[in-house]
């Protein structure tokens, strides 16, 4: 099975729900894209219009490898249509708002799966009606965790031990996902030559945020253990703080899928089948034997978050079977981790924090179908079919199309 065998084979439409107004502060514009980033498309527009980057504003990220139809707000003025090299932008109307996170209400996928043999094709169409009526856990899937490496401790672990030269130890060598060349070239002589911070500058990419952070350690030299210590708190919160927010979001979520897979099987009176998933395997049902309620949440780990069962009427059926409600499973994950839930909080960074709130345990995705299996043009002897369905934001289709193969 494959998919994203080219760009059009993986089509993502966000719907936004956002109201214009005639006149106002912003533009609000409708972006279709092919083989660019986000925000390589909020750096083009920003040249082209004469504005600084910070007066583009796009509530989502978009993937690279596909057709993606996004939404970007500017402040100022926009043409009615811009053609850059990979995107076209068409002007909708203005606002007295900028576009949020929040505005953003669901993305509709059309997704071509290719190099099918017939048993996959005939158990995507038996799984699609199990997903359908089922659902499946929603994990954050393996986007999320581009700043994870295999092996090493996590940064956003780091800063929750509150250990800043670890986690500026991460941020300056370790090799993350979509890095460029000249990024981990320089990330590996960080490695050879840490603490060395002329080398580190003189080397370090321009433009970077590498060489904010290099210049104030270059600048305060120090043998002291406790000033060094110091030092490196005021360095780590020079990093772009939405990258500190990502790294920070991105350990809770590896967190949180672990706690909901645990939570899972608890609940589950039949074998299941696993994805594998930043290196966790997590349960997939095919059925659920013990009814899960749909609106069932479980909070994301922060150091206010609390643990009573979401279903305390199965809640004693769980804990029969198990042994393990989920306030236990939660302790169980941070003990693991050598945390606990207090630790939860960024305390030495001044403003990047844990987001909170809750998150569904269960996906169910809207008008899901699949078309009938075609001869594969770009497998020959093989069969494709085209998925579509719409999924709240923040879930991953990704992980729709890994569990319907299973």
């Amino acid at each position: 099975m494959r998919y994203k065998s080219k760009p059009e084979d993986f089509v993502v439409e966000e719907q936004i729900q956002f109201s214009l107004a005639p006149r106002g502060r912003f533009a609000i514009c409708r972006v279709r894209k092919r083989g660019v980033t986000t925000l390589s498309v909020r750096a083009q527009m920003a040249r082209a219009l004469g504005v600084p980057q910070s007066a583009v504003v796009a509530p989502a990220l978009k993937d690279k490898d596909a057709v993606a139809v996004q939404h970007i707000a500017v402040r100022g003025t926009v043409p009615a249509r811009l053609t850059r090299d990979g995107f076209e932008v068409e002007f909708l109307g203005r606002s007295s708002r900028s576009l949020t996170p929040g505005d953003v209400a669901a993305n509709r996928f059309t997704i071509v799966v290719r190099d099918l043999s017939a048993d996959e094709v005939a158990r995507i169409g038996e799984r699609l009606i199990q997903v359908n009526r089922f659902g499946l856990p929603n994990y954050f899937d393996q986007q999320r965790f581009g700043s994870l490496v295999p092996g090493e401790v996590h940064i956003g672990k780091r800063i929750l031990q509150r250990d800043a030269e670890g986690a500026l130890r991460a941020y300056l060598t370790q090799p993350f996902v979509g890095d460029p060349a000249p990024v981990r070239a320089f990330k590996t002589f960080a490695a050879q030559h840490w603490g060395d911070w002329h080398a580190l500058f003189d080397a370090a990419p321009r433009p970077s945020n590498f060489r904010s952070v290099l210049t104030y350690l270059r600048d305060h030299p120090t043998a002291d253990p406790v000033e060094r210590a110091r030092h490196h708190r005021k360095a780590l919160n020079l990093i772009n703080r939405r990258l500190l927010s990502l790294y920070l979001a991105a350990y809770q979520s590896l967190l949180w899928n672990r706690i909901a897979g645990r939570y899972v099987v608890a609940r589950l009176e039949e074998p299941c089948a696993h994805v594998e998933i930043a290196g966790q395997r997590l349960p997939v049902y095919r059925q659920l034997l013990v009814d899960f309620d749909r609106e069932t949440a479980i909070p994301l780990p922060n150091h206010r978050a609390t643990y009573a069962d979401p279903d305390p009427s199965t809640s004693s059926t769980l804990l029969s079977r198990s042994g393990r409600s989920l306030d236990a499973i939660a302790a169980q994950v941070m003990a693991e981790e050598g945390l606990a839930l207090n630790d939860l909080k960024a305390r030495i960074l001044k403003k990047a924090y844990l987001p909170k709130g809750k998150r569904a345990l269960l996906l169910f995705p809207q008008d899901a179908s699949a078309s009938s299996p075609e001869p594969d043009d770009l497998f020959p002897g093989r069969h494709k079919l085209t998925l579509t369905f719409t999924l709240p934001r923040g879930s991953y289709a990704t992980l729709v199309i890994k569990t319907l193969v299973l």
